[in-house]
């Protein structure tokens, strides 16, 4: 494997005379493992139902549209305090497949969003 080392040219030297680069980095210890165990969780309900990575197949306004539609649904419900369900987890989940589907839709997914939804209206 041939690759470098990235070098932001920023060193922080510790106590120990250890040196490392110290450009400002992600910090991925930031984020709640409980929230990572309920989203991991409710992706595994999902795997049991559709199948794993049942969602990333969507690539299509339709699909976007549903998970928006979803996204907004679990909000409010969790707004409500409907206890149903995990919809801190659906909201994340929904939210992930909006991302993902916008990703794939490319950079007009607006438009192609709008389209599908005027000719729905039909």
């Amino acid at each position: 494997m041939d690759y470098k080392i990235k070098d932001s040219k920023k060193r922080k030297v510790f106590s120990t005379g250890m040196v490392r680069d110290s450009e400002d980095k992600v910090l991925y210890s930031l984020v709640p493992l409980w929230m990572l165990d309920r989203f991991a969780e409710h992706l595994t309900k999902g795997a049991k139902k559709y199948k794993k990575r049942n969602w990333e197949k969507a690539c299509t306004p339709e699909e976007l549209d549903r998970f928006i539609d979803s996204a907004w649904r679990h909000w409010i419900q969790l707004l409500e305090n409907e206890q149903t369900e995990d919809h801190f987890s659906a909201l994340i989940f929904n939210l992930c497949g909006i991302e993902h589907t916008k990703e794939k839709l490319g950079k007009d997914w607006q438009k192609k969003l709008e389209e599908f939804r005027m000719k729905e209206g039909d």
